[in-house]
């Protein structure tokens, strides 16, 4: 962990504490100052000051880095500083102001509360908000309240070109320099009333609005809609199958271990284990039990049990850091996040990371259509994991995912690295998608449950897999090699780059690379 990184997580659990008793005694707590009032600035921090609970104030002095206040839930947050981007994402209600600059992005997805920044900001403040209110002092960057849905923008200097791009609801005022507005949106002259219903925002903060401001709002025909294309596996495992390569078969009295642990990156104890090498993706396993079930990892996206792991995407983000502390990792979903950087990425896992124990897991999902960027993201931020959806735009070819994940895998060194890969499939798994998977290299797969007894699916599963592993040869799962799998055919061989089976090798064509 980068040095600052561990003390945007120390700055988050240190403020957690200190909110406790501030809420009890009606306190404001003061961040950058020493005992004895001596400045202490902080510097660079990012991630922090997130998930404010109702009635909290916080004031901190300094310079911050990406997400300061985001996901804010009712709390009042000052910053004498500036701070990087998405200042206040996903802020569902209070207030934050910030005496400096902001970066790009402010108000990502805001549905609620004020944002006010007494400096300039960069690009997109604004995107894609519900509702709330934004005010800006100094200027603005390009595309502000690009596809806002509602809720008020106010600049009193100048903006950036394409502003209101895309937006179907809300309004921006701007008092100076303001480019024609983007697609979807048109000008016209502030209202007499809308001054008045802005002066009680802005007079007890000492500014106001010109008579001469412009507003920007959806014009009439509204901007083109995009529809964006759907992801499916249009082909499992079915036309691979498994062979027990050189080994001999075991007896049936032999010691079979069908689990599946995964340690954190870097560590052989404090691990998560699954009695089977699949975690069940539903939205809860609290209403469901039985003996198997009970000590059968999920993958949950709300009420998780201490052995699950939660889905974090846009939708659960705010009430996420309520649920992490109760189970036994995350896993951040990139596709159901809007667009943003590396450094913004971080930042979310930093604020969430903040309220787990130091041995729990963190994983990054995302489809096999990019899972170069997807495992560079785990290197680089020093994840345990990946979780990998088989699905792709149009309908993807499961065998066709095993050598792409495989070849980028050896390329970054991601198994040396002790970081482990999860296989998404959107169907109940057999016994031999689990098997198959845990031969190419992964270690389990994620998919969903069957839609009737799922106690009877993991006995059922249980046995079948000790069965091929006696079969195989083989008394643990991490003896399974490539070595075990075969084509059924010449195209899922020309695809998978397994070998087909009678021909017992790979086809020429993936000989030669």
């Amino acid at each position: 962990m980068r040095d600052i990184t561990a003390k945007s997580v120390k700055l988050n659990r240190d403020l957690d504490k200190m909110l406790e008793q501030a809420l009890e005694r009606d306190l404001l707590v003061r961040i950058g100052w020493g005992k004895q009032g001596d400045e202490k600035p902080k510097n660079g921090e990012f991630g922090v000051i997130t998930h404010l609970p109702e009635n909290s104030r916080v004031l901190l002095l300094g310079e911050l880095g990406e997400c300061a206040g985001a996901m804010n839930d009712g709390g009042t947050f000052t910053l004498q500083g500036g701070c990087g981007s998405m200042l206040g994402a996903f802020q569902n209600s209070g207030r934050i102001t910030i005496e400096k600059d902001a970066g790009d992005r402010a108000g990502l997805k805001m549905t609620g509360g004020e944002i006010i920044v007494q400096g300039s900001v960069g690009d997109e403040t604004g995107a894609q908000m519900k509702d709330g209110f934004v005010f800006v002092r100094g200027h603005a960057g390009k595309a502000t309240g690009a596809s806002m849905q509602g809720g008020t923008i106010v600049i009193q200097g100048n903006t950036g070109n394409e502003v209101g791009r895309g937006m179907i609801g809300g309004k921006i005022i701007v008092s100076g320099s303001c480019p024609p507005p983007g697609e979807g949106a048109e000008v016209r002259s502030i209202e007499s009333s809308e001054i008045d219903q802005l002066s009680e925002h802005l007079e007890p903060l000492g500014f106001y609005i010109d008579s001469d401001a412009l507003v920007i709002v959806p014009n009439e025909e509204g901007p083109p809609l995009a529809e964006l294309p759907e992801y499916s596996i249009s082909e499992g495992f079915e036309r691979i199958t498994l062979v027990p390569s050189a080994r001999e078969r075991l007896s049936l009295h032999s010691k079979i271990d069908n689990g599946m642990p995964i340690y954190p990156a870097g560590q052989d104890e404090n691990q998560l284990t699954a009695p089977l090498p699949w975690i069940i993706e539903t939205e809860t396993l609290q209403n469901k039990s039985g003996r198997h079930l009970d000590i059968q990892p999920g993958l949950v996206k709300t009420q998780p049990r201490a052995n699950d792991l939660l889905l974090i995407s846009e939708d659960n983000l705010l009430e996420a850091a309520g649920l992490i502390g109760n189970c036994s990792g995350m896993v951040l979903d990139l596709r159901e996040m809007p667009a943003i950087n590396d450094a913004e990425i971080e930042a979310i896992l930093v604020s969430l990371y903040s309220r787990m124990s130091d041995d729990s897991l963190v994983f990054l999902k995302d489809s096999v259509s990019r899972v170069e960027h997807l495992f560079r993201l785990v290197v680089d931020l020093d994840l345990d994991g990946a979780l990998v959806d088989v699905a792709s735009v149009g309908g993807s070819l499961a065998p066709a995912a095993l050598p792409r994940i495989g070849l980028v895998s050896q390329a970054m060194n991601i198994p040396k690295q002790g970081r482990r890969i999860l296989l998404e499939l959107d169907e109940t798994p057999s016994a031999e998608d689990l098997i198959i998977a845990i031969s190419a290299g992964c270690t389990g797969v994620v998919a969903p449950p069957p839609s009737d007894d799922v106690e009877s699916g993991l006995i059922w599963l249980d046995g079948t897999i000790k069965g091929w592993m006696l079969e195989l040869g083989i008394s643990e799962l991490n003896q399974l090699t490539r070595r075990n799998l075969r084509a059924l055919d010449h195209d899922t061989a020309a695809i998978s780059g397994l070998r087909l089976i009678g021909y017992d090798r790979p086809l020429p064509m993936w000989l030669k690379n």
